[in-house]
């Protein structure tokens, strides 16, 4: 591994992190609707505006054509600085934009890509269906060609921010009669074509960033589909692979964050056995050790990775087992936040109920993305080169 920070690597830090400290909105973003698009929309132009909006994406696409290692200290600064989440422009930039720049026509691309960077155009994803979650080439909803259009019936769930999307991301079936991971087709489809309803999914936290959406003879024109009609699935398996292990680095951070707000609130609190302190009950104490360790650790894989992805110009297998790491640790610093805080805590106001719905809303990291199954096995397989298992 080749890692260390060079001068001019610390003197962009400064930079990032004066203008981040100068220019993070003060007000607080709303958690869903029309509201939470018109604060991430104006968060994105801001950072657009200023030079922020694309550090490693390349300067023909309007980026700033800077170096992964730029990009990690961009997320270390933003995170370390309390900065919002990128939310429903999150598909937009790390799906979308980076997918057609790969595979894009140049029309796809000088249309969407200018549009994504400045925060004009919200993207959602249409990949996961009913009966096809984490088995992405087992999806059903057909498209057919009808003409210069493909005409798309079914539905799609789980599709973040739908509700406020202009676009979307969106995996159909064009040839039944070939094998399941072809015939298939990645397409731009426009949120506002007649036949697209969207229905909300409240979840177990109370929000509703997810939605069910139906398609009822949409006419979708073939100039929209990207990397031709049966590419779908390699085209999928690029959207899939941008991560890098950059985008992660703010969930890291903010995890480190939160496991020291943890310490502190064992100092505070009373202790299971109601008399001393949380932080002096042995259990309490190994697991805070414990979580502290592993977020080091997880922050250490990042590193690795984003070493090697400096000298490839294409995405290993390891991004399966850092966001498998995250999602399982995130879950198990939050279920001790909980056991910390006592029995009393879902009547406690003001931090505890963030606790409890960063504990709720934390079980999507487990299932979206692959569930930790499927991410199990990519481990195992792609870096281990253990036999697959039974499909």
């Amino acid at each position: 591994m080749e890692y260390g920070f060079s001068a001019e690597d610390r003197a962009f830090r400064d930079e990032v992190r004066t203008w981040l400290r100068a220019n993070i909105p003060s007000e607080k973003r709303p958690g869903e609707g029309a509201a939470m698009r018109a604060f991430d929309t104006a968060w994105q132009r801001r950072q657009f505006d200023a030079g922020w909006g694309g550090i490693a994406w390349p300067t023909e696409y309007g980026g700033r054509g800077l170096s992964l290692m730029h990009q990690l200290i961009w997320h270390e600064e933003y995170a370390h600085a309390g900065a919002p989440p990128p939310g429903c422009m999150f598909v937009a930039l790390n799906h979308g934009g980076p997918t057609l720049m790969a595979r894009g026509s140049a029309e796809q691309q000088g249309f969407h890509i200018p549009r994504i960077l400045s925060g004009d155009a919200v993207w959602c994803q249409g990949f996961s269906e009913p009966g096809a979650g984490s088995d992405l080439a087992g999806i059903r909803m057909r498209g057919v060609v009808d003409g210069d259009h493909l005409v798309v019936n079914g539905s799609k769930i789980w599709s973040s921010y739908a509700d406020v999307a202009d676009w979307q991301e969106l995996l159909v079936r064009t040839d039944p009669d070939l094998p399941r991971h072809q015939g298939l087709a990645w397409v731009i489809c426009d949120m506002t074509l007649p036949g697209i309803s969207v229905r909300p999914i409240r979840t177990m936290a109370g929000v509703t960033t997810f939605s069910e959406v139906f398609y009822d003879d949409v006419r979708i024109p073939l100039s929209d589909v990207v990397g031709g009609l049966t590419e779908g699935w390699s085209v999928a398996m690029s959207t899939l692979s941008f991560e890098r292990g950059t985008a992660m680095i703010p969930h890291q951070v903010e995890l480190q964050r939160t496991i020291e707000e943890l310490i502190a609130l064992a100092r505070a609190l009373t202790g299971p056995d109601g008399t001393g302190r949380a932080i002096d009950d042995d259990e309490i104490a190994v697991r805070l050790a414990t979580v502290r360790a592993e977020v080091a650790a997880m922050r250490a894989m990042t590193y690795a990775s984003i070493s090697r992805a400096q000298r490839s110009p294409v995405p290993g297998p390891e991004g399966a087992m850092i966001s498998l790491y995250f999602a399982e640790l995130f879950q198990r610093v939050h279920a001790l936040a909980l056991d910390i805080l006592g029995a009393g805590s879902i009547e406690r106001a003001g931090a505890a109920t963030g606790w409890i719905y960063r504990y709720l809303d934390g079980f999507k990291h487990s299932i979206a993305g692959g569930t930790t199954e499927i991410r199990r096995n990519i481990v195992g397989e792609r870096v281990l080169g253990l036999p697959r298992g039974a499909r």
